[in-house]
């Protein structure tokens, strides 16, 4: 059973927030308007000035509490979602998982795309049953008390998610990031249940389990490129890798420091949101500075910054133990959606062969590491494309027991700050 959830983060927590950011110390900043010491102080101050002055945290929590969101419990792990029913009479059951750094709310521009595709100019036909949790220790599904729980026990969660507390019997998944292993992981244990699965970007799964895990995510690529392939993909590795050392080894380090500064977590969020998005389109969604301010302030008043970074070392700490031996691994029918703007360079599919069940490949050219945000339209055809492929449409779908999600919940909705205290 899950129980419906709204926030009303307190005034209290707000004013404190405020506060924090009327007293803030910005660094000494020198020689840096190119980024290259990392974000530049001219910068991070009016972006600060602006949250202090300018931001509405109410209007965007208003906007998250429009969406039919729940907050449940499954093996002692606080998981909290959107559930949003499809039109037409066989909507394809889906999750889709968002990834670090990111929330649920990434992906409010696909849900309805997915949900109504009638009025997008789609086929009521094609429709989805949409869920989208909240990473386990991320925003309202944290913050951990325990640890253990990385992206293979997720995929766990997940099923219990879509089968026992929502009743599907068989579901698809989506993901990128994080939840782009998540969603491997699902295609590959529990392929019997999944009609579809679709990434956006692809690592193999066991990435994140060898000896140097922060040095593992270009593979071989970096050991076979020479000249100018080397060069630009140590540019690459330095614009996008610079989190993994801290997060894989240190990560409770520094979330002291995230968990007590909205300015020192600002700037840490900051950075990837700049480097890993498509520079080149036109008002990037990803680089709007009220998106960027959200994400900041709904990890400051969940307080689950700190337990949000430890997803890196429960990786690498919990190895991945395939659950089976045969080939593809993932034998889910499979869709990948390539977005070159965030790809190593000299990167290509066939570095992923029988690995997965391949039924649907596109690369785009524009588009970064949040598709969501920055090109929701390409990204839901390729979904869509994705389960066509895999005949989902054509497969009758058991409407799930509504009364499994249905209350409201009362204890825990007027939202305040963890402190940890």
């Amino acid at each position: 059973m899950a129980d419906r959830f709204t926030s009303a983060t307190g005034d209290e927590v707000l004013e404190d927030l405020r506060e924090r950011l009327r007293t803030a110390r910005i660094a000494p900043d020198h020689d840096n308007d190119d980024w290259s010491y990392g974000v530049p102080g001219g910068v991070l101050a009016d972006l600060v000035g602006h949250w202090r002055d300018g931001y509405d945290w109410r209007a965007a929590e208003s906007g998250m509490n429009a969406l039919p969101r729940y907050r449940t419990e499954i093996d002692g792990v606080p998981v909290h979602f959107v559930h949003a029913r499809g039109e037409g009479p066989r909507p394809v059951p889906i999750v889709l998982t968002h990834g670090w750094p990111g929330s649920f709310w990434d992906l409010r521009h696909v849900i309805p795309r997915l949900t109504h595709p009638s009025r997008y100019g789609g086929d009521a036909g094609t429709s989805f049953d949409v869920v989208v949790p909240s990473l386990p220790g991320f925003d309202w599904s944290g913050p951990l008390r325990r640890g253990g729980v990385n992206y293979a026990s997720t995929a766990d969660l997940w099923v219990r998610l879509m089968t026992e507390v929502l009743g599907y019997e068989r579901f698809g998944a989506h993901g990128y990031d994080w939840g782009g292993s998540v969603t491997a992981q699902l295609g590959h244990r529990y392929a019997d249940r999944l009609f579809a699965v679709h990434l956006a970007g692809a690592l193999t799964l066991g990435t994140w389990s060898g000896e140097r895990p922060y040095a593992s995510v270009l593979g071989t690529l970096m050991a076979e490129a020479r000249g100018e392939l080397r060069e630009a993909l140590i540019a690459w590795e330095r614009a996008r890798v610079s989190h993994l050392t801290v997060h894989l080894l240190e990560p409770q380090t520094l979330a002291y420091a995230l968990h007590d500064s909205p300015v020192g977590l600002l700037a840490w969020l900051l950075q990837r949101r700049r480097h890993w998005s498509d520079p080149d389109i036109p008002g990037n969604p990803a680089l709007d500075r009220d998106d960027i301010l959200t994400l900041a302030t709904l990890n400051w008043v969940t307080g689950a910054v700190g337990s949000s970074i430890r997803y890196y070392q429960e990786a690498s700490r919990h190895h991945w133990i395939p659950a089976h031996a045969r080939t593809p691994v993932v034998e889910a029918p499979t869709g990948i959606s390539l977005f070159r703007p965030d790809l190593p360079p000299g990167f290509d599919l066939s570095r992923l062969a029988g690995h997965y069940r391949l039924v649907h490949t596109q690369e785009h050219r524009r588009g970064g590491h949040f598709p969501a945000l920055e090109v929701p339209d390409a990204l839901v055809a390729d979904i869509r494309a994705t389960f066509a492929a895999a005949g989902a449409f054509d497969v009758g779908v058991r409407p799930p027991d509504r009364s499994r999600t249905n209350g409201v919940l009362d204890a825990g909705s007027i939202y305040t700050r963890n402190t940890g205290t």
